[in-house]
């Protein structure tokens, strides 16, 4: 298969939420025409797929984008030529919450986030979507706070009645994170306690990648192959950290690493969407205008693709055969080095696209026309 053809057949989701106000844990920022309502969310999703050609799902997040007909929604999107994707759950936004969800010493309250995760999958049936998202705020802040092992033992019941409950073309994606909000233990800490967890569950649960959950200095990549040769690498989240957490746009801190990570799915063959990675967004656009920034995000993650698939595979196979260090580094450093927007345009000329989605966005008048036209309502947000 060409580098392009490569190109076209790629998929990145975005996020509903990253559509809506956020901010810092100090602050959320408003902005003028984001969505209030799951349905202009969409409307904001199939504008970044019809410039770039590569974005046709929308994750959504339960409760923040719930509606009364899951399947009107669904309808509403084919209308506008995307699809809803992923259905991500939320056990960390309510009070009951605070010593944890699927892991609290309280049964009462374990049984209601069990509860949410069976209703995701319920909404999962309704919306068509194949993959529900798991993510855990779960954790310690002290020291004897709670029995470490128990914890893992209701994490495992929680994740095993969830997993039965999924359809035979349902999957559950497993994330993890370091630290934070817990700070002295975190539930799910790491991809190997994921991955564990998944292993025991069964083939259709699968471990997400957040590429912003790890400590510094982590290599990613080897986590990304290692996923990938035991068939467990489920999907991404895309975004770039300096420091902690994952607000930042993808390709923003270390736009090497993302090439790095995507030479690995290009290596093993695993960048078509029949091999059932989902290329994902996740990030919180504090500061820069929303959809610009999406837009910017689906391009960056582009960019490292095409580069990926430039690497000479033969001749690094062949430098690393002989023990050539540089030349094996070179090969890399040869196709990450590549100006690829030469080639991105064309392509997208080719696709029937604008050849600079940045610039079409701008001359489009859809930032002023969301302006003018959202007024009133609630905007959308973190919790809503």
């Amino acid at each position: 298969m060409s580098v392009k053809d490569a190109l076209r057949e790629q998929r990145i989701e975005t996020p509903s939420w990253a559509y809506g106000n956020s901010g810092t844990r100090f602050k959320v920022f408003a902005q003028q025409g984001v969505p209030r309502t799951p349905y202009e969310k969409i409307d904001d999703a199939a504008v970044v797929h019809r410039l770039t050609g590569v974005a046709p799902t929308v994750a959504l997040h339960i409760p923040w984008d719930k509606v009364d007909d899951y399947g009107k929604l669904a309808e509403y999107a084919r209308d506008r030529g995307v699809a809803l994707g992923a259905i991500n759950s939320n056990v960390f936004q309510d009070d009951d919450y605070k010593l944890g969800s699927v892991c609290h010493p309280d049964a009462a309250v374990r049984r209601k986030a069990i509860g949410h995760l069976l209703e995701c999958v319920d909404i999962m049936d309704q919306t068509g979507s194949r993959d529900l998202k798991l993510w855990f705020a779960d954790g310690l802040n002290y020291p004897g706070q709670d029995n470490i092992r128990a914890r893992q033992d209701r994490l495992a019941e929680a994740l095993r009645e969830t997993y039965e409950r999924l359809g035979d073309h349902q999957r559950m994606l497993l994330e993890y994170k370091l630290f934070e909000p817990a700070f002295y233990t975190t539930d799910v800490p790491d991809w190997g306690t994921a991955y564990a967890h998944c292993l025991q569950l069964g083939e259709k649960a699968q471990v997400v990648i957040d590429t912003g959950h790890h400590a510094p200095g982590t290599n990613i990549e080897f986590i990304v192959s290692f996923l990938l040769r035991a068939d467990k690498l489920g999907a991404f989240d895309f975004n770039s950290r300096f420091y902690a957490d994952d607000d930042l746009m993808v390709g923003a801190a270390d736009p090497f690493q993302l090439f790095r990570i995507m030479h690995e799915i290009v290596l093993a063959d695993a960048l078509k969407p029949a091999a059932g990675i989902a290329f994902m967004l996740d990030q919180c656009h504090n500061l820069e205008p929303k959809i610009p920034a999406i837009i910017r995000s689906v391009l960056n993650v582009q960019e490292a693709t095409a580069k990926a698939l430039l690497v000479d595979h033969e001749a690094l196979a062949a430098f690393q055969q002989d023990g050539d260090v540089l030349g094996a580094n070179g090969a890399l450093m040869d196709a990450y080095n590549t100006d690829v927007r030469p080639l991105l345009r064309e392509l997208r000329e080719e696709m029937g696209l604008d050849p600079d989605p940045m610039a079409a966005y701008r001359r489009s008048g859809y930032a002023e026309q969301i302006v003018r036209e959202r007024v009133g309502g609630e905007a959308a947000g973190w919790g809503a």
